[in-house]
């Protein structure tokens, strides 16, 4: 049974400000470490269950945070960008489950380091007029490729955001939000072993549970920007079409959407120069 991780780093045990999971942060190399062993508990997790290969896709921000060396032995890694299916880079229909470890709620949410991909630039997302974030996105995505996700972990938000999408989903909250840059952590001990417990719990799931048919059914994701410049840039793309000046729409079938959204965001990035979590 082949298992895919995208790993995330705002919903990593401990962590809860921007100077813990941006590169040059005081607490960064220190918020490196957590993501890494939050990891490791869920490719244990995934092992115990069955799992005869492990594939994880490092999918915060740079994505090169993961510590290759402290990497679980039996873990292959994927690091580094550009990609292009940015954080699913590598999944594909051979594996039997998705685990998203380290996931954080989407933009609005009052969850901890809340927002979807970019910071405050990106103000709302929808797939279907259905509102989204990461968590959401991944979902989907996963689902039109045939992989259930079947595991989260992340703050109390994001475990209840993944729970809305999909009601079978296993979750380890490993902290709970009091405000966007605060929380209530639970200890790192008791953290990881609730990851890996869902972790195993969603694999063992994953056996029975009957996988989502591959489907090219075309859907719509609409993207609202905090800069209406960005809009207006996005609109040159073919079948890029506008809502109002800040909001772009495109349809076809998600995961075409989802590596299309990526290049989305290196337009954005090339237009904007501000800083997330502003």
């Amino acid at each position: 049974m082949q298992v895919y991780i995208s790993a995330d780093m705002e919903g990593v045990t401990g962590l809860v400000g921007a100077q813990d999971v941006q590169a040059g942060g005081q607490d960064y190399q220190h918020g490196r470490v957590m993501m890494t062993e939050d990891v490791n508990a869920a490719v244990r997790g995934a092992l115990t269950a069955g799992a005869t290969r492990v594939l994880v896709n490092d999918a915060h921000s740079t994505m090169r945070n993961l510590l290759a060396d402290r990497t679980h032995p039996e873990a292959e890694l994927v690091r580094g960008k550009p990609k292009r299916m940015g954080m699913l880079e590598g999944l594909d229909s051979d594996f039997a489950a998705v685990l998203c470890v380290g996931y954080h709620s989407r933009a609005g949410a009052l969850g901890v380091l809340s927002h979807s991909y970019m910071g405050h630039e990106i103000e709302d997302m929808w797939l279907d007029d259905q509102p989204m974030g990461e968590i959401g996105f991944a979902h989907a995505t996963a689902a039109a490729l045939g992989v259930p996700e079947v595991m989260l972990s992340g703050d109390d938000a994001a475990c209840d955001e993944a729970t809305a999408w999909d009601t079978q989903l296993v979750t380890a909250p490993v902290k709970y939000a009091r405000d966007r840059f605060s929380a209530r952590l639970r200890p790192a001990t008791e953290a990881r072993k609730a990851i890996e417990e869902a972790a195993a719990e969603g694999v063992r799931r994953a056996g029975p549970r009957p996988r989502p048919a591959r489907t090219e059914t075309a859907a719509t994701l609409a993207v609202r920007w905090q800069s209406a410049t960005v809009a207006s840039q996005l609109e040159g793309i073919p079948g890029v079409g506008l809502r109002d000046s800040r909001t772009v729409e495109v349809t076809g079938p998600v995961p075409q959407l989802y590596r299309l959204f990526g290049v989305f965001m290196r337009v954005a990035s090339a237009l904007t120069d501000q800083q997330p979590y502003c």
